[in-house]
């Protein structure tokens, strides 16, 4: 017997009819040069439809792709909507990535015409040098007495040439609505292709309570870029939940961000580690006048201290999370549960320094070494695999997909624990662990302590080769600005929080951590640079 209900397809256009009737007054703010640029949803959805106009114009139809290489601002969010809702697929480039990878990125997706912003103007001229496949490029210039680029086309005169597309029809939802590509990878880049029903999907578990919980009450900053997993997916969960969205454009320094933050009111902001780390000193200075109720962390693992510094100094509790480009990309949020009423504000902090819990329609598990589900004792360490309806089952065109993609799960990479409230606890990457005597050690977990001896601003763990051991962990420290530190102060730091066995052998001193295009510690980049290291 079949149920007796209408179907109607799940896609991006849905969200968007929502948003123009239910939200249409809601507002979208910009940081230009010339000051902060606001519209309603209801004139960025208009203007998302000349924006569609202008593309079927330039010969894109469904199927093509649409590349952006832009910062956080309103004409990207247009392209958001316009791009899926026409049929074609949105393809966002990340502006961090080196030169040769954008360019066979670009040629790999076949990208159709990009829209670009004057100000990356000169790196984008490197990567078309290099590609054959953009038949047109349209240029975003938030300086509009600039003339403009040979060669290009300028997206407002473009706008303002063509009316509005009369309606975005629904796609069927299995098509595709936007691609990404996986940075940090072993060889090329990797290709996720998002469809419209898993969009759709995971917008909706973006509102939910024990996920984000973005509200029309929210006045959300997206912090993370929108070349990046799309964002974690706050470009559609505010336009889906009505919350007013807050972008920076490129001006991404922390006292700008603050600034941002308190005069616009906002309620809720998204970011990596290494952002919530630069904000917090312009943030405490701005403490009376911050509205901030939560902020959402992903990308990598969250330093405790840094979490504690925010719930306690400011009152602002950072919701860890997890999850990756193939996934969405979020799937775990860090939330107390009811039975946690009544345990002490200290065992609460220790449950939510944890990645979280899976939301709905996503299962997870972690598999140990001997290719069997480990159990849900907080104890058993294994690879987290996740399936659900926001989960990749491929990559685009590429042989590897059937190492990563087995059985209908998704391989992650990243090693945990699960306890038996199924907050999972992320252990390291596969690649990060350092194996000494057979045993495993984290980085994550010792980088994290470290973080906690206040002279220290950064730090990262990799393994080095060691004759007897095979690998021992070696401590790369930033020092903060004005202090000292020696390798036995982070030694005697240690001593009494790990096992003997697992204490670095010895401790670099460098300048910065680099970080990878999301802004993630580069570890390939220190493992390279201390191969030939021998502990002194």
């Amino acid at each position: 017997m079949l149920g007796l209900m209408q179907e109607h397809p799940l896609g991006v256009a849905a969200i968007v009819r929502h948003a123009e009737r239910m939200h249409g007054r809601k507002t979208i703010t910009t940081r230009t040069r010339r000051g902060l640029v606001t519209a309603s949803f209801s004139e960025t959805i208009a203007r998302a439809r000349r924006l569609a106009s202008v593309l079927r114009s330039l010969g894109v139809g469904p199927g093509d792709r649409v590349a952006t290489f832009s910062w956080n601002h309103q004409q990207h969010l247009e392209a958001y909507v316009a791009v899926p809702c026409m049929g074609a697929v949105l393809h966002t480039l990340n502006i961090r990535l080196f030169e040769a990878d954008l360019a066979y990125i670009v040629e790999h997706a076949q990208d159709k015409v990009v829209i670009v912003d004057r100000s990356l103007w000169p790196q984008w001229e490197r990567v078309a040098a290099r590609v054959s496949c953009i038949r047109a490029t349209i240029v975003v210039d938030d300086e509009p007495e600039s003339p403009c680029l040979p060669g290009t086309l300028d997206y407002e005169e473009l706008l303002s040439a063509h009316p509005e597309t009369a309606s975005f029809p629904d796609v069927p939802e299995s098509h595709a609505a936007a691609m990404c590509y996986t940075s940090g990878t072993t060889g090329h880049p990797k290709g996720v292709v998002y469809s419209h029903r898993s969009t759709h999907l995971h917008t909706c578990m973006l509102g939910t309570v024990d996920a984000l919980g973005i509200c029309e009450r929210d006045t959300v900053l997206a912090i993370v870029p929108m070349f990046h997993a799309n964002a974690w997916g706050l470009p559609y969960g505010c336009l889906m939940w009505g919350a007013d969205l807050v972008l920076p454009g490129r001006f991404m320094a922390p006292e700008a961000l603050t600034e941002l933050v308190v005069q616009r009111k906002v309620t809720f902001a998204s970011g990596v580690p290494t952002i919530w780390l630069g904000m917090l000193e312009p943030l405490r200075k701005a403490k009376e006048q911050v509205r901030l109720s939560r902020i959402a962390c992903a990308g990598s693992a969250v330093p405790p201290t840094l979490q504690r510094s925010y719930e306690r100094e400011l009152g602002v509790p950072i919701v860890h999370a997890w999850g990756m480009t193939e996934t969405s990309p979020l799937v775990t949020f860090s939330k107390p549960l009811a039975s946690h009423g009544d345990v002490s504000p200290e065992a609460l902090e220790r449950v939510l320094e944890k990645q979280g819990r899976a939301a709905p329609g996503v299962e997870i598990r972690i598999v140990g070494d001997d290719g069997r589900e480990a159990p849900w004792d907080g104890k058993a360490v294994g690879e987290i695999q996740v399936r659900g309806n926001w989960i990749a089952a491929s990559y685009y065109r590429d042989e590897s997909s059937s190492q990563k993609f087995q059985d209908g799960w998704l391989r992650t990479g990243d090693v945990a624990t699960i306890d038996p409230d199924g907050y999972v606890h992320l252990a390291d990457r596969t690649k990060d662990l350092v194996k000494s005597g057979g045993e495993w050690i984290s980085s994550v977990v010792l980088e994290g302590l470290i973080m906690g001896h206040p002279s220290v601003a950064e730090a990262a763990v990799i393994a080095v080769p060691h004759p007897r051991w095979s690998e021992r962990p070696l401590a790369c420290v930033v020092v903060r600005k004005g202090a000292a530190l020696s390798k036995d102060d982070v030694i005697e730091f240690l001593r009494d929080k790990v096992a003997k066995w697992w204490l670095p052998d010895d401790v670099v001193f460098i300048e910065e951590v680099p970080k990878t295009s999301v802004g993630k510690f580069d570890k390939k980049v220190l493992r390279e640079r201390f191969k030939d290291h021998r502990s002194s």
